[in-house]
């Protein structure tokens, strides 16, 4: 940017002359979006863009003079143009239209003639105050995503209990058809159901607790939840325990839940006469949940749900992991992604084969565990 100085001839025309001659000044005045001004060696305001305006409250027409602008600032500038060195990153605050005070932050440069004399000082102003309020924002979202995180554990629990809750009631029905209390409580049941899963749509699940469990009995007990389901949709359910012992750490109710995720999803891709193979077996630390499974001395467990149901839609693949993600009328997306933030933090991995019309296999590895550790 280069600034040509006239003689002195007129005050009022020199000045002119001189905001003509930083053109270049005042096109990136325009184009960014912090506040410009720009003084030359006698206290004249050479540039002010609409920014500084906002941000100063004084009007371009008025900015005439260094002695037009806000006490702070002009101190900066002052003492800028007297000793010739730039100032980085100096906040300061100057009244709002409001009637409250603004932080402004403030970097100065120096610019000088061909001698080397100080010609001139160029302001960028910018406001903190907006920086603060977004940092006080970020806190109070952090705040409520505690407030979530307990919520959904909250939500899981009774989540998993309701299952077994249903499970049991729907037996009670069918086994005594004109029990109208027993209809009453899967209503209810029905309702609750449809409240937690709500707070599902907003929340993610909570730490786990980690403890020695047996992998196969974390298996059964989250398949005997959808027997019934079994059951009454005629879907053949085999399993192939091929790892022995299946012992890992983790949290058993989490664990639970993320199967059971798994589950539900394969009976809803199913129809009748389906069929749901579960296995285990143990797998290389470092091999894909889908390679060949070596000796039995490895230390991943791995678990694969293969069921013979519509598959994913290839556009579908990249997308299946997806927070709010789903292809269901009802869905809430959340199943798939809380099952692998569970598997994850369970030091995990999951991962899936998938062929429309041909079923789905998800392959989920855990570190294994000395017995009972």
């Amino acid at each position: 940017m280069e600034l040509n100085w006239q003689p002195h001839i007129d005050r009022a025309e020199q000045v002119e002359e001189r905001r003509e001659s930083v053109s270049l000044a005042e096109v990136l005045c325009h184009l960014t979006h912090c506040g410009i001004v720009a003084v030359d060696g006698e206290r004249n305001v050479l540039a002010f863009n609409p920014e500084a305006e906002c941000l100063t409250g004084v009007k371009a027409a008025e900015a005439v003079s260094l002695d037009a602008l806000p006490t702070a600032l002009r101190g900066l500038l002052s003492e800028s143009l007297l000793e010739g060195v730039p100032v980085h990153h100096s906040p300061i605050r100057v009244p709002a239209a409001s009637g409250n005070e603004l932080t402004l932050n403030v970097s100065l440069s120096p610019f000088r003639g061909a001698n080397g004399t100080v010609k001139g000082v160029i302001a960028v102003l910018s406001d903190l105050s907006s920086t603060a309020m977004l940092n006080q924002n970020m806190r109070r979202l952090d705040q409520l995503a505690s407030i979530g995180t307990l919520s959904a554990s909250m939500a899981h629990e009774i989540k998993n209990a309701l299952v077994g809750i249903k499970t049991f009631v729907e037996l009670l029905l069918k086994q005594n058809k004109d029990a109208e209390l027993a209809e009453i409580v899967v209503r209810e049941l029905r309702r609750v159901d449809s409240i937690v899963s709500q707070m599902l749509r907003f929340a993610g699940p909570a730490k786990p607790t980690f403890g020695a469990i047996h992998l196969h009995e974390v298996l059964d007990r989250a398949l005997a939840l959808v027997q019934m389901q079994l059951e009454g949709r005629k879907i053949r359910l085999s399993k192939s325990y091929e790892a022995s012992p299946a012992w890992a750490r983790g949290d058993t109710y989490q664990l639970e839940q993320a199967l059971l995720n798994l589950f539900l999803n394969a009976l809803e891709a199913m129809g009748p006469n389906g069929q749901l193979h579960v296995a285990t077996d143990f797998c290389a630390a470092n091999s894909s949940a889908n390679a060949p499974a070596p000796a039995r001395e490895s230390s991943m467990l791995r678990v694969r749900i293969q069921d013979t149901g519509v598959g994913v839609l290839p556009e579908n693949r990249e997308r299946l992991f997806e927070p709010f993600f789903t292809t269901k009328p009802n869905g809430t997306g959340l199943g798939l992604s809380i099952t692998r933030r569970i598997i994850q933090e369970h030091h995990g991995s999951i991962s899936f084969e998938s062929e429309p019309n041909r079923g789905t296999t998800f392959s989920i590895l855990l570190p294994a565990s000395a017995v009972g550790q």
